[in-house]
């Protein structure tokens, strides 16, 4: 079954986008290439427990199990070595992609706590966006009963175009709660 985000982007962003950008070729158009969460478990040096949670957790979110990063340098500061396991993370595409991106933005951004809308200006200058969410739980497939501790998770969208115009018109296209343009606080 073709997820719902995918078929709205082939009826009707794809069409927009192309008036908008005027452009005829549906290739030149920019797409969705693939979305990157990432958890960085920082308490996972001490408590390996935590970072068992995260995977259990990341897994349910994204649908396929995560890698599990390590730490690149040796800081002695936060007791940290070199090859510690210290994060989580997973790259979905195709489907999987498109079923995620549904998610987030129906059911996971709207249960944010005082959310007002995603900053428009987030993207990386290569047309990538990325947001940051404070709490994991705000997906409804985690059971809050087992998941008690928080933990915050790091999610890129990576697009086919350098342009973050065109980026952003995609975004607002799927349906991303982007604030306007004017209407950020100043400091972020």
């Amino acid at each position: 079954m073709t997820p719902r985000l995918l078929e709205r982007y082939e009826k009707e962003v794809l069409p927009g986008l192309a008036e908008r950008l005027g452009r005829t070729n549906r290739l030149s158009l920019p797409r969705l290439k693939k979305i990157i969460i990432n958890m960085g478990v920082g308490t996972a040096v001490t408590e390996k427990k935590h970072l068992e949670e995260a995977v259990d957790a990341l897994k349910l979110i994204a649908g396929q199990k995560p890698v599990v990063t390590l730490a690149r340098k040796s800081i002695a500061g936060f007791r940290l070595r070199e090859g510690m396991s210290v994060g989580c993370r997973v790259t979905l595409r195709g489907q999987r992609m498109y079923e995620f991106l549904d998610r987030l933005i129906s059911l996971a951004l709207p249960r944010v706590r005082d959310f007002r809308g995603l900053n428009p200006k987030a993207f990386d200058g290569h047309g990538n966006y990325s947001l940051g969410l404070s709490e994991q739980l705000v997906f409804p497939e985690l059971n809050p009963d087992k998941y008690t501790r928080t933990q915050g998770m790091n999610v890129t969208l990576v697009t086919s175009t350098d342009s973050d115009d065109e980026a952003r018109e995609l975004l607002r296209g799927f349906g991303m709660p982007l604030q306007a343009d004017g209407s950020t606080k100043s400091g972020e």
